[in-house]
């Protein structure tokens, strides 16, 4: 394909970025102020609400009215244990949970992208498939490295929730502005890759401003079930809603995590934690990245780890913001 005919494609399937500019896109929400944390003593995790989390996903959702029937019933039933998991206090979910919508409403995203690493991994971020993906985003190795994610001998970015998030919401963010706003589109370029979703729309005569993303003809059948997922997963949690019990058990003090940058004299995350007063446990477990939870030396940039935020810390070494700041 010659240049001027690819530049034609793009100008048909796709809005120019002056013009995205000059329009607004309604199924983009408004970013939304995120409830200060709470922290009585220096030392003492700040925390939020699990209720508070919960408000901005739902405030930030571009397709908040969930479908007759509430989704597709494979699905909702696949997901089902979602709420409980968000809704136990020994489960790291909902405080990364919050992490993600935080990044994406700072960013003017969907909170339906907050889903994602529910589908990809049940919000484990050591998680790994048989076929090399890993972590929360599941990120295959060539993936991450080519979204600045390093992956090395001793490190492993794509089991970092903040490089991995980090990595993703800057993705998401640009497959957003590629279609038009439609997260549909969106999530399932992120699944199968912008080119492929390119392609069918061109087959189809669709342009990412009228599409119908279910009739996308030359998409795998777990590339249209995306989208299905996402939906049904956002349903069974609006339907939780009608349980008070689930909302009573949100309605609790939930660790504020941020993502902080490590001296170059770390040598351990268990040492890293103790001299901050912190659950060195914990946030071994929430940072598989560093094999054995032992910081390698770099010198290209420092390592990232993500931790339950105290005034001490906050005050000791500000944090890097959110998760989409550069590297």
């Amino acid at each position: 394909m010659t240049l001027r005919a690819a530049v034609a494609l793009l100008a048909g399937l796709l809005l120019s970025p002056m013009a995205m500019a000059a329009q607004e896109i309604p199924k983009t929400p408004p970013a939304m102020p995120v409830p200060a944390p709470h922290s009585d003593d220096a030392g003492v995790p700040m925390t939020r609400s699990g209720r508070d989390i919960y408000a901005q996903f739902r405030d930030g959702l571009a397709d908040p009215d969930c479908p007759t029937g509430g989704g597709s019933p494979r699905w909702r039933k696949h997901f089902a244990a979602a709420p409980q998991r968000m809704a136990s206090a020994n489960d790291d979910v909902l405080p990364l949970f919050g992490y993600v919508v935080d990044a994406l409403r700072k960013e003017h995203l969907p909170t339906e992208y907050a889903l994602i690493p529910f589908v990809e991994s049940g919000y484990r971020p050591g998680a790994r498939s048989k076929g090399g993906p890993a972590g929360m985003w599941q990120f295959i190795a060539i993936t991450a490295r080519n979204h600045d994610v390093p992956v090395r001998a001793g490190y492993d970015g794509r089991l970092s929730p903040v490089d991995s998030t980090r990595a993703a919401v800057r993705y998401l963010k640009t497959l957003h502005g590629m279609f038009a706003g439609d997260w549909r589109l969106a999530v399932m370029a992120f699944n199968a890759g912008e080119y492929r979703v390119l392609g069918a729309l061109r087959r189809s005569g669709q342009n990412a401003r009228n599409a119908k993303p279910e009739t996308l003809p030359g998409l795998s059948p777990i590339t249209h079930a995306y989208v299905q997922k996402l939906r049904a997963l956002s349903c069974v949690l609006e339907n939780a809603e009608d349980r008070e019990d689930w909302l009573r058990a949100l309605d609790r003090p939930v660790d504020a995590l941020q993502a902080y940058e490590l001296p170059s004299g770390a040598k351990t995350l268990d040492a890293w934690s103790r001299t901050r007063g912190l659950d060195a446990a914990r946030v071994k477990r929430m940072n598989p990245a560093f094999e054995g939870g032992r910081i390698a030396a770099r010198k290209d940039r420092a390592f990232r780890v993500l931790a339950p935020a105290t005034a001490e810390i906050v005050a000791a070494v500000p944090p890097l913001g959110n998760a989409a700041a550069g590297p």
